[in-house]
């Protein structure tokens, strides 16, 4: 099953590079966290490729559009798993796998677990149905290191309310749905601790910082 591939490490024969993901609910705080990172890595001389998800080329960003529109109310739970793939497939296979093989660090604002997150969990479509479908996605590409921005569901989404002048589709759900996602980040972690390293995202924003650069540290040392 895929679950059990997402939770390995890939050869690091076959790839160069090292791909590192940003993973957390609504208002974590994860984009200026990858942001911060991308800086201090470029300022250590590291080439670096940041880029999120859905997105993070020309036709994942069209369909990023879809997903997150407001007026796509009625869109179906499969329907919206099925274009996160479309969109994964697309950026994996022009943007991240190429990088990869080229020896760049890829900082990436969310991957696959937030698919098995938000429509495994949030949309209780399970997590066989979007392993399913990600198998194909991800053209067995699998982070090295994926850091979880742990924050209460309820102080997210008033986070990601103060910051945006408009929120998206997603971030428009019910809290309920929003306990759900991030019971399903917690599940991942506990699931994959090889993976993935937790973060209190309560910190200030310089001590989460620290907090990303050392576990960087730490991956680029134990890979040498």
């Amino acid at each position: 099953m895929l679950i059990g591939a997402i939770g390995k490490q890939r050869e690091r024969i076959y790839m160069r590079g090292y791909f590192i993901t940003f993973e957390g609910p609504d208002g974590a705080g994860k984009t200026t966290q990858i942001r911060l990172l991308n800086d201090y890595l470029k300022a250590k001389g590291w080439d670096t490729v940041l880029t999120r998800e859905p997105g993070g080329t020309p036709i994942g960003e069209k369909i990023r559009n879809i997903i997150l529109d407001v007026e796509n109310r009625e869109m179906n739970p499969i329907a919206e798993m099925l274009l996160y793939a479309a969109s994964r497939a697309q950026h994996v296979s022009q943007l991240i796998k190429p990088a990869l093989e080229q020896g760049k660090i890829v900082l990436c604002d969310r991957f696959v677990d937030s698919s098995i997150a938000y429509q495994g969990f949030g949309r209780d479509l399970g997590i066989d149905m979007v392993e399913g479908v990600n198998h194909f996605a991800l053209q067995g590409i699998i982070p090295d290191l994926t850091l979880l921005f742990a924050i209460d569901p309820e102080k997210g989404l008033e986070r990601s309310r103060q910051r945006r002048k408009a929120m998206d589709r997603l971030e428009k759900e019910q809290l309920d749905f929003h306990k759900k996602v991030y019971e399903g980040f917690m599940a991942l972690s506990r699931k994959y601790p090889q993976r993935f390293r937790v973060i209190d995202a309560s910190l200030e924003i310089e001590n989460i910082h620290k907090i990303v650069v050392d576990e960087i540290q730490q991956l680029l040392r134990r890979a040498k």
